[in-house]
């Protein structure tokens, strides 16, 4: 008995969608696998060495220095916190 043309199309539909979910549950699976064996981040120093009389308002880190934001400045220092490598004064336009 030959199958309806309605039923083919259904067919293929499903197994469009079936192979479809099958790819994106593999591409998540890939994903986590590629987040969760990533290094984590660097260390946190224990502290840091600020300039007196100032206040810390941002903070943020990379592996080749860590960057401080306070009131009309940025400290850049080292990655372990101690040496002050430049600081870059802003100003208001």
């Amino acid at each position: 008995v030959p199958e309806p043309q309605n039923l083919k199309t259904l067919r293929r539909l499903v197994t469009g969608l079936t192979a479809t979910m099958i790819l994106g549950i593999t591409g998540i699976f890939i994903l986590m696998a590629l987040r969760l064996t990533t290094p984590a981040a660097p260390p946190l120093p224990d502290q840091i060495a600020l300039p007196a009389g100032i206040t810390a308002t941002g903070f943020t880190q990379t592996p080749s220095y860590i960057a401080i934001t306070a009131q009309d400045r940025i400290l850049i220092y080292a990655p372990d916190g101690t040496t002050l490598r430049q600081t870059i004064k802003l100003t208001q336009p």
